[in-house]
């Protein structure tokens, strides 16, 4: 089991998206993957939408909360039903609410949708599909939150295909994704692993590739976790401020979905 979900990990580092288009959702000029998830929104004006997934660990919830207070700006969060369900994390997801930020769904059980080396082919049935969804959003219903004012869906394990998108537009919901580039998504591996990122290394990968960039970071979905495995023990999210301070410098806004 720990050789199959370091092979899984390993594969989501390495994955950095698929070819790209342009299409009109909102309103708004967004780069669409192949596959039919958003991945990018307009890329001429200088909003990044950070983003932060959970399923099972969420022990930077405190942090987190207190850097989005004190910087003033809002965010985006993919939780599973498992972690909607789980009562250490209530009160976290009610402040989350109150403070007016974006709560979106991620699958019930945090669900392996397609094979890593066989993308077309699909692993669960509709009907399981639309189960787990349906679960996850009940787990929702009890803060609050619905479809019509959680319309975005993210992918458990950031890994999706074309019938997956299908299945996610026909109930009612629109496929979002990180946008590739960055590594900012790293921030799960921990030192065992072949790809370990270290937390410094990650906020220098950020930053260098919105200099380089000649759109830079402008409509970035900029991923990260709500929380990781004890083993990693440099933590993304200390440096979490200092991300939003130096962006700021450089001119960005932060949004919600």
């Amino acid at each position: 089991m720990k050789i199959l979900l370091t092979a899984i990990f390993t594969f989501l580092f390495i994955f950095q998206g698929s070819a790209q288009k342009s299409a009109m959702v909102q309103g708004q000029e967004n780069i669409v993957n192949d596959h039919g998830a958003i991945i990018r929104f307009d890329t001429t004006k200088k909003n990044i939408y950070l983003v932060f997934t959970a399923h099972e660990f969420g022990d930077g919830a405190e942090t987190i909360l207190s850097v989005l207070k004190k910087q003033q700006i809002h965010a985006s969060f993919f939780f599973t039903g498992d972690f909607y369900r789980n009562k250490k994390f209530s009160q976290a997801i009610q402040q989350l609410v109150k403070d007016g930020q974006y709560l979106g769904g991620h699958s019930d059980k945090h669900l392996l949708y397609a094979p890593w080396e066989r993308r077309d082919s699909t692993l669960i049935s509709r009907e399981e599909f639309e189960k787990d969804l349906h679960a996850n959003y009940t787990a929702m219903e009890k803060f609050g939150i619905t479809k019509n004012n959680a319309r975005y869906f993210l992918p458990p394990y950031e890994w999706h295909n074309d019938t997956i998108a299908r299945w996610v537009n026909e109930n009612g919901l629109q496929l979002v994704n990180f946008t590739p580039g960055t590594s900012s998504n790293a921030d799960y591996t921990t030192p065992d692993v072949r790809n370990y990122l270290s937390s410094d290394s990650i906020l220098q990968r950020i930053l260098r590739y919105e200099k380089r960039s000649t759109s830079g970071l402008n409509g970035f979905l900029l991923l990260t976790h709500f929380g990781v495995d004890e083993k990693r023990t440099d933590k993304f999210y200390l440096k979490l401020d200092e991300l939003i301070t130096r962006l700021k410098q450089r001119g960005y806004s932060f949004k919600r979905l």
